[in-house]
């Protein structure tokens, strides 16, 4: 099994930061990709961005105010969050496309999710 836990959420200002960690632990041999997925209330759950080894994709909405990085070594993707907006409030899940040791194919993971808030 492999989990992930997400951490840094919170209640931050418009226009303040905050900094997501997701990381990842188990009987993991491999990680493909890594992602952050949002889902605001009343909204389906949407891609935020991801990161492989090609690179990285954002959503439109958050292009140019959201870095996401990721440490290998340590199995741990961040997402770095300037500038925030109200309709960035959402709950903020991680997502990891991995092979487990044993196993001949990848699956998809999913963290418990981790709340921001943005309001004044």
């Amino acid at each position: 099994q492999v989990h992930l836990v997400e951490s840094g959420g919170g209640l931050v200002q418009p226009g303040g930061s905050l900094r997501l960690t997701c990381a990842a632990s188990g009987n993991i041999l491999s990680i493909n990709a890594m992602a952050w997925y949002r889902q605001g209330p009343g909204k389906q759950r949407e891609l935020v961005a991801a990161t492989s080894s090609g690179g990285s994709n954002y959503a439109d909405s958050v292009k140019g105010r959201f870095t996401i990085s990721r440490d290998y070594a340590k199995n741990t993707v961040y997402l770095q969050m300037n500038s925030l907006k109200p309709e960035d409030t959402a709950v903020y899940y991680c997502n990891a496309d991995a092979y487990e040791r044993g196993s001949s194919w990848p699956e998809v993971y999913w963290g418990q999710g981790t709340q921001v808030t943005v309001s004044s």
